[in-house]
């Protein structure tokens, strides 16, 4: 089993930056692909982006593309998610999830809340 920590979430102007941190453990984390979702009060949740173990393939919501990148540094075990020129509507719970494939999530943290000020 793979625990998921994700961090970074706060206040945040509109047109403000801002980057998430998950950190992930467990003995099975090597290959696993990590995935970013969010959940805003009252809507379902959305998928945000996602990168593969080696990073070389990434996939972003159609939202959050352009806005937002997204990153890994294995030897941390670490993803990143730079969020860039943000939106009142991005204001969600950021959750960060994980698996074995793309579309598998195995993992998922407990979320860190980000919020947009208009």
């Amino acid at each position: 089993q793979v625990q998921l920590v994700e961090s970074g979430g706060g206040l945040v102007q509109a047109g403000g930056s801002l980057r998430l941190s998950c950190a992930a453990s467990g003995r099975t984390v090597s290959g696993y692909v990590l995935n970013w979702f969010r959940q805003a009060p009252g809507k379902e949740r959305e998928f945000v982006a996602a990168i593969n173990w080696s990073g070389d393939a990434t996939y972003y919501g159609v939202s959050v593309s352009g806005r937002f990148t997204i990153s890994r540094d294995n030897a941390k075990n670490t993803v990143f998610l730079h969020m860039n020129k943000l939106k009142f509507e991005d204001t969600a719970v950021y959750y960060c999830a994980g698996g074995r494939q793309l579309g598998v999530y195995d993992s998922w943290g407990q979320g860190t809340q980000v919020t947009v000020s208009s």
